[in-house]
C-alpha cells in the first residue's frame, strides 16, 4: 500500500463519527472535510448548497427525487471528493467515500460502529430528545446510508470488504479511536511475498 494520503470514514450515527474525524484531521495535520464537500459540489454544479443539503434530508425521509436530480447530486459530490484526495492529506467524512475511493491505494478507509443503545443515548443527550425519538433518527439514518450506497454503488454499506479498520466507539475513548487511526495511518506498508502456507482452520 502507498503512503496513506487520504482516509474516508464511515460511521453509524451516534458513534462519535464527526469528533473522531476531526480530531483525527487534526492530530495528523490533515485537512477535514464534511460539509464542506457540499459547499465544494454546489460551486462545482452551480447549485445552491442549501439545495444539496436538501437532496440529503429528502434521502432521510425516504423521498428520493428525480433520476437527474440524483444522478448530478452524486457526480457532483463524487468530483469533489476525487479532487480533494488527488490534493491529498484529507480526511473525509461520511459521502460514501468508502465506496467512491475504494480504488485508491493511498487510501484509508475507516467505520466507526456502536451499539444501537449507546447510539441513542448519544444522540438524546446531543440533543436533548426521548430514547424514542433519537431511535428514530438511527433508524432512518442507518436505512439512507444502507439504500444509498447499495443504489448507487451496488455495495453493502455493512460489507466489512469495504473498510480496512472498523473501530467500536462503545467504550473507546475518542483519543483512542484518534490513535489507532493514526497508527494505522502512518504504518501501512506492502508486506513480502510469502511461500509458506497458512494451515486449515
Amino acid at each position: 500500500m502507498e503512503h496513506i494520503r487520504v482516509i474516508t470514514i464511515s460511521r453509524q450515527l451516534g458513534s462519535l463519527g464527526w469528533e473522531i474525524a476531526s480530531a483525527t484531521a487534526s492530530n495528523l495535520g490533515f485537512q477535514f472535510y464534511w460539509r464542506e464537500v457540499l459547499n465544494k459540489a454546489a460551486q462545482r454544479s452551480s447549485s445552491p448548497e442549501a439545495a444539496l443539503a436538501a437532496i440529503d434530508e429528502l434521502g432521510l425521509l425516504g423521498i428520493c427525487p428525480s433520476p437527474k436530480i440524483c444522478l448530478a447530486y452524486r457526480q457532483a459530490i463524487e468530483q469533489v471528493m476525487f479532487e480533494l484526495a488527488n490534493i491529498g492529506n484529507v480526511v473525509i467524512l461520511g459521502r460514501a467515500g468508502q465506496a467512491v475511493l475504494r480504488n485508491r491505494r493511498d487510501a484509508l478507509h475507516i467505520r466507526l460502529v456502536s451499539s444501537i443503545q449507546t447510539r441513542a443515548e448519544r444522540i438524546s443527550c446531543r440533543h436533548n430528545i426521548s430514547l424514542e425519538s433519537a431511535l428514530a433518527q438511527i433508524e432512518a439514518s442507518d436505512r439512507y446510508r444502507r439504500n444509498y450506497l447499495k443504489r448507487h454503488y451496488q455495495v453493502c454499506w455493512d460489507d466489512p470488504t469495504l473498510y480496512d479498520l472498523t473501530i467500536s466507539t462503545e467504550r473507546l475513548s475518542i483519543e483512542s479511536a484518534v490513535a489507532i487511526i493514526s497508527q494505522a495511518a502512518g504504518n501501512t506498508q506492502e508486506l513480502p511475498e510469502t511461500t509458506h502456507q497458512a494451515p486449515q482452520e
